[in-house]
């Protein structure tokens, strides 16, 4: 997630590097055309290349706009995971004896392995227990070998030890049940966070934008045939960066668990899970909170 401020004007730009080139060979072909076909160039109203240019303006808008909701989508979800997962541990040492402090400490460890596991499967990464050392047990481990959803995986056996103490009854229907649907909405928190990674905004969208754009510049240059060519060319590189800009935004954007800046910072909000759980369980050892890498945090 990029922070409010630092964020350096290279990272703006870099992104937008190869579009900026195709646009300055595209002006000096437009100069070099008009130079020799001046007579021959169609003279195109200013006005009618403004209305096209409040098109591409509102197209923008609208990517820009949905590209957010997808964006605030995860971070709501996210937001969802820290209380559900707070909560589970809060319920766990309310309802159970201290004489179960291990099957305590077992399933508040495992919800934040959970955690930290959800957020390197949706950003893909090889190793998904990246940051889980010492809190699942080996019998968690052999059992996850099995599952290619490791999140999943870690969500059953939670389940698994649940009915176990409920068939031992260490838990009254009313307390199962309440845990119950704590799991139920953690499993519905995964499956929205998956939806987002695997729904695909529609590529055409983005082509055909970018069509529009050029096209806008092109006619811009014809519309503005008679103004001196020094100033025709910073004229389309600024206009055309302001519309490059916006919608590279709103392309990182629609994707927020990519491994990038611009990433819902899951690996941040995992780490203040751990370090929130860890303190309802009264230890003293607690990890250090992630910090930013310059610009950003993860």
């Amino acid at each position: 997630m990029l922070l409010e401020r630092g964020i350096p004007y290279s990272y703006l730009f870099d992104s937008i590097r190869k579009d900026i080139v195709k646009v300055v060979i595209l002006s000096l072909f437009l100069l070099v055309l008009q130079f020799f076909f001046e007579s021959h160039l169609p003279k195109i109203e200013l006005g009618l290349v403004a209305s096209l240019g409040t098109a591409i303006s509102l197209l923008l808008a609208f990517k820009l706009s949905q590209s957010y909701d997808r964006w605030w989508e995860a971070r709501k979800v996210w937001g969802a995971i820290v209380n559900d997962s707070r909560s589970l541990a809060m319920e766990l040492q309310c309802f159970l004896n201290s004489e179960h402090h291990e099957v305590i400490r077992r399933m508040a460890y495992r919800q934040i392995a959970w955690c930290y596991s959800l957020g390197n499967s949706l950003r893909k990464n090889s190793n998904v227990f990246t940051y889980t050392d010492g809190l699942l047990t080996s019998e968690d481990l052999d059992f996850l070998k099995e599952h290619q959803n490791k999140p999943l995986g870690l969500l059953q056996k939670q389940y698994q030890d649940l009915k176990f103490l409920t068939d031992q009854q260490h838990l009254s229907h009313f307390q199962q049940v309440q845990i119950d649907n704590n799991l139920v909405r953690l499993c519905d928190s995964m499956g929205k966070c998956e939806r987002i990674n695997n729904t695909v905004f529609p590529t055409t969208y983005s082509h055909l934008v970018t069509f529009f754009i050029y096209l806008f510049l092109v006619l811009l240059s014809f519309a503005l045939i008679e103004i001196d060519d020094v100033y025709e060319a910073p004229i389309l590189l600024v206009i055309s960066t302001a519309f490059f800009l916006i919608q590279k935004t709103a392309t990182l954007m629609q994707d927020p668990f990519r491994n990038l800046p611009t990433d819902t910072s899951v690996t941040t909000i995992a780490r203040g899970i751990d370090i929130n759980i860890r303190q309802l369980l009264g230890e003293k050892q607690l990890p250090q909170p992630i910090k930013p890498e310059s610009f950003y945090i993860m």
